[in-house]
């Protein structure tokens, strides 16, 4: 890659990881405008080893005390039920609402990656999710916070996630747009898609490596190290400025952005 491309794609998916407006639809805009080519393995792992770490530095207090709180109920007497605290209670909602994607992952990898890695269909993606994500902010009621999530609730998230496998979705914007459906504030929704993105990066980064060392790669250290320093810096910048404005400038302006970014989309795929 040359140092523009380098850059460009770094930021992109620094940025694009957690907003709700999906890294894939900007990931495919550059290579079909300027004729990129694919970046290759290594520079896929760096920018997922960027973005992890821009979340667990983010989100380090509420990681370190579920954490804390799902391994200490293993230890001590009574019952596990009767050593539940708040935090571990969360650690196993995250755990639960994570299951399905995974599955379906696992499940529907080939069908992902031969037949819904389309232009088109993350033009539609893009558009239709988009959408909804205005329908749930406008509609939802905004009278839970994550101190009310329930077993059922991120069971409900974690189902919606498993859309996300369709690209031009958005990971981050359909986990939000369904706590928003089941009356959870704009903060909590925000919050707890960031940790759902936690063990989903930890797996995506794990399998790219495993990946990786089987076929190894050629790719200059450097970009490795860029890559992965840039898409740190991007998203733990963008994830802190979401989260600061969100209760002010609501969703409307990620859903308008969707919008303009699927119509160019169809264009893209119609020319």
């Amino acid at each position: 890659m040359d140092w523009f491309q380098l850059v460009s794609l770094s930021l992109i998916q620094g940025l694009t990881e957690f907003l709700p407006i999906s890294s894939s639809a900007h990931l495919i805009l550059p290579s079909q405008v300027l004729g990129w080519p694919d970046q290759g393995l290594a520079f896929d792992v760096s920018v997922h080893v960027g973005t992890l770490l821009a979340v667990l530095l983010a989100f380090r207090h509420e990681v370190v005390a579920i954490l804390g709180g799902w391994f200490g109920q293993f230890a001590g007497a009574g019952s596990l039920v009767s050593r539940q605290t708040p935090e571990s209670r969360l650690g196993w909602m995250v755990i639960l609402a994570t299951l399905p994607a995974v599955i379906a992952g696992g499940l529907f990898s080939d069908l992902i990656e031969t037949t819904l890695r389309s232009s088109l269909v993350i033009a539609l993606a893009t558009l239709l999710f988009g959408l909804l994500l205005w329908w749930a902010d406008a509609r939802g009621s905004r009278s839970r916070d994550l101190a009310s999530l329930t077993f059922r609730a991120a069971l409900i998230v974690g189902l919606f996630q498993v859309l996300a496998l369709i690209p031009g979705t958005s990971r981050s914007g359909i986990t939000i747009t369904a706590a928003l459906l089941l009356g959870f504030d704009r903060q909590s929704s925000a919050r707890f898609s960031f940790l759902l993105s936690i063990p989903l990066i930890v797996a995506a980064g794990a399998l790219k490596g495993l990946e990786l060392a089987e076929t190894g790669s050629d790719a200059a250290i450097h970009d490795v190290l860029i890559g992965a320093g840039l898409s740190f810096v991007a998203a733990l910048v963008c994830i802190k400025l979401f989260l600061a404005a969100l209760d002010r400038i609501g969703m409307w302006p990620f859903v308008v952005y969707r919008l303009v970014l699927g119509v160019v989309l169809l264009g893209l795929w119609a020319a």
